[in-house]
């Protein structure tokens, strides 16, 4: 397929996103123009001096330079600002659901007030609704290079908004941070009724999955690259029908591939599981939902039916109704169906 066709392909098909950092959405414009806005200098000179730093060699080094982005969030209309970017980019690739996470404790610990970063978020996640039709759920992460007594400050926070707050999910440096150090803190929000999932298998071993699997009980697991060093995993993975969040650009950014055609994408639906595409932290990883298949569509060679297979997958393992699933399901197989 010439690569126009499959631009405009990948453009068409109704899409859920379901593995995306909001503070990880902040396009180096709008972070300079919030940077003026509250009269906080950056430590670069310009947009393209930001952009020029974006070259990561691991997790890490990411963090590093995304953490500083989001010390110039300070007030709801920044936070608002920030969600309203991302979901206005995300409309206009035919992303018609998002499952949001956001990171509390990158604000509170520098002072912000947790109503004022879920206020801000909130509403714009609501007019997307009424604007773009864009349905969503939001997920709070915690995050994992911080104690889990951190954690469940964060928990209580959450409780006067916990109409909103539909899940929560760990983030942040995985290596020497298992799923295991969050166990309380991930039944005592069960308990609160929130849904619950991990980054696991990213940078960290498979070892994390089972233990985000049987210890934290997670109801899907963001990344699990690693699943597939251990068969008995992917098995049970398979016969669970649990569904894996992969992003590719953002693995080959931070150097968990080395570079796209050794992405295991093909692999994993080959295997029989479920496996999905999203962007991350798109901002700093060179691509949005559109960019994410294109990239992975070009470098695998994916099939049309393969493609139609992962914007499936990606309805089936939402957090939608059944009944919604299905009507986004139906919409994109009548896609596919009319190129032929």
């Amino acid at each position: 397929m010439e690569s126009h066709e499959l631009v405009q392909l990948i453009q068409g098909i109704p899409k859920a996103e379901l593995h995306l950092h909001i503070e990880g959405s902040f396009e180096p414009e709008l972070m300079f123009e919030i940077a003026k806005r509250n009269n906080i200098a950056l430590d670069y000179d310009s947009v393209e001096s930001l952009k020029k730093a974006y070259k990561f060699n691991n997790l890490q080094e990411f963090l590093d330079i995304y953490y500083i982005g989001a010390q110039v969030l300070i007030h709801e209309q920044d936070f608002f600002d920030l969600t309203w970017a991302y979901l206005t980019k995300v409309h206009s690739q035919n992303v018609v659901h998002v499952e949001v996470f956001f990171d509390p404790q990158t604000h509170t610990d520098r002072g912000v007030p947790f109503e004022v970063v879920i206020n801000g978020i909130y509403k714009a996640l609501e007019k997307g609704q009424q604007e773009l039709n864009i349905s969503f759920k939001l997920i709070m992460s915690y995050l994992r290079h911080l104690s889990e007594e951190s954690a469940f400050k964060t928990l209580e926070s959450s409780l006067p908004f916990k109409d909103w707050v539909d899940g929560v999910g760990l983030d942040s440096s995985e290596l020497g941070n298992p799923p295991s150090k969050f166990a309380n803190v991930f039944k005592a929000s069960a308990q609160h009724g929130y849904k619950l999932v991990a980054h696991a298998g990213e940078e960290g071993p498979s070892e994390y999955i089972w233990e985000a699997l049987d210890l934290l009980k997670v109801v899907r697991i963001d990344h699990g690259n690693r699943c597939l060093n251990d068969n008995a995993l992917v098995e049970r993975l398979v016969h669970e029908k649990m569904a894996l969040t992969l992003c590719p650009l953002s693995n080959v950014a931070l150097k968990v591939i080395q570079k796209m055609e050794d992405h295991p994408v093909v692999t994993m639906l080959d295997k029989g599981l479920l496996a999905t595409i999203h962007s991350d932290d798109p901002a700093y990883f060179g691509g949005y939902m559109n960019e994410n298949y294109y990239e992975t569509a070009r470098a695998l060679q994916l099939t049309k039916d393969q493609l139609e297979q992962l914007a499936v997958n990606a309805f089936e393992a939402s957090w939608l109704s059944r009944e919604t699933k299905d009507n986004h399901i139906a919409e994109v197989k009548q896609y596919f169906k009319g190129l032929n």
